[in-house]
């Protein structure tokens, strides 16, 4: 079959690396992709939202699967897209319909859903610019620290968390009343702070029946010890040493269980992959949010840990046969590092030239924010590759992903010397 990915990111040069292992795969397309994937299929300057060009595509190469990698598709309805238009419905879309995306699309949504279907999680209470008093009270009755969220997409940028009363205030008025974020910020949602450890939770599922791949662990902050400002994600472990059969129990029956079931009962059409993330808090799990898409940079350590071939597995999840698959994982550890550009997650340059990628032998590069430019590899995003090593234990595979990262050069390239610090 032919198959379409759309994205540009780490997470899609992972899918592509591990779709066009399959046999079942004739020709792979990436819209708009980078300099990774177009080693291994055709990338296709073509916009992730830009559906009439999307659909152009679609119909020109015969394809006849789609998976959608980044959010900003799915909330906008690219599914739905799809469904309501003859001459490419009968294409399989892997992602969720947009009434099921809003669980990423708004976080009072995602927060509802939980409450809903008694899904254990932080209390909250969310804000706009007009109840903005109410929410200066509300936080007056937690205690610090304070977590503020803006409601809509700011690509995982939008969550605040503060230890001073006052600066949360200020923050809060910030977000609501000068728009710090924009639209993502016209609704702020303030939950009570969970204490504890995360951890990613991924489940395939075709609206009937669900499948769990391995859990994995990121890294949001930009500075050492987990310290500064948040970013995409600097690095990632799996599987998370600390989450014993015990506890990735707990993670299914109280969690994963009510999730797909109040897919069902709440009417909400999903075929795709669901990101659970989870902080365990004692010896328990609770949902901090759900993401309606594989994570960046988790993708980078979870995919390379499956045995199946990843075609089949997408066509049994466009079919409604995911019972029928055995999902197949790597003993092995995969840990990956995030090499970025210097400033970022705030204001960075592009185009510095990437060498040194073609002497990794011992990990696998993923290329993220690089493209092919008059010939070269150059810089094009804040985070540029993640290195992906395996190991027989976390450890060995992070000293490998550290070991590779001496060979790659950009200016004033960073990266993080500490994943895995915590574990």
């Amino acid at each position: 079959m032919n198959i379409l990915i759309l994205g540009s990111g780490g997470r899609e040069h992972t899918f592509a690396w591990k779709i066009a292992q399959s046999p079942k795969c004739d020709k792979l397309f990436v819209a708009p992709g980078n300099s990774g994937t177009n080693e291994i299929a055709t990338n296709v300057n073509i916009g992730v939202t830009d559906f009439p060009a999307i659909k152009e595509l679609v119909l020109s190469n015969n394809i006849n699967l789609v998976v959608v990698g980044p959010e900003d598709p799915l909330v906008q309805g690219v599914h739905d897209f799809f469904l309501n238009d003859d001459a490419i419905k009968h294409v399989s879309v892997i992602g969720p319909q947009k009434a099921a995306a809003e669980l990423e699309g708004s976080k009072e949504f995602a927060k509802e859903f939980l409450y809903r279907h008694n899904i254990p999680t932080a209390a909250y209470e969310s804000f706009t610019k007009e109840t903005v008093e109410k929410g200066y009270t509300f936080l007056e009755t937690l205690n610090a620290p304070y977590v503020l969220k803006a409601d809509g997409l700011a690509a995982g940028k939008g969550v605040v968390i503060l230890n001073d009363i006052n600066e949360a205030k200020a923050e809060l008025k910030s977000m609501l009343v000068d728009a710090k974020f924009g639209e993502a910020s016209t609704k702020v949602v303030i939950e009570e702070f969970l204490d504890g450890i995360e951890l990613s939770c991924f489940v395939l599922t075709d609206g009937e029946h669900y499948k769990i791949l391995p859990t994995a662990k990121d890294y949001k902050r930009i500075g050492e010890g987990d310290t500064g400002l948040n970013t995409g994600g600097m690095g990632a472990v799996s599987p998370v040493p600390f989450a014993t059969d015990e506890f990735l129990n707990k993670i299914e029956e109280r969690i994963v269980k009510p999730t797909i079931s109040g897919f069902k009962k709440d009417k909400l059409p999903y075929v795709g992959f669901v990101f659970i993330g989870l902080i365990k808090v004692g010896d328990d799990p609770k949902v901090i949010e759900y993401n309606v898409r594989m994570g960046d940079p988790e993708t980078e350590v979870v995919l390379p840990r499956l045995k199946n071939d990843f075609v089949e597995i997408l066509q049994a999840m466009a079919n409604g046969t995911l019972n029928n698959i055995d999902v197949e994982i790597d003993e092995r550890a995969a840990t990956t590092i995030m090499t970025v550009s210097g400033g970022y997650p705030e204001a960075y340059e592009k185009g510095k030239e990437i060498t040194g990628v073609k002497s990794i032998v011992d990990s696998i590069p993923f290329h993220a924010g690089a493209q092919i430019k008059d010939g070269k590899i150059v810089t094009s995003g804040g985070r540029v590759m993640a290195i992906t090593s395996y190991g027989n234990t976390y450890q060995e595979a992070i000293k490998k992903s550290y070991q590779s990262i001496e060979k790659l050069h950009f200016d004033k390239m960073y990266y993080r010397k500490d994943i895995g610090f915590d574990l």
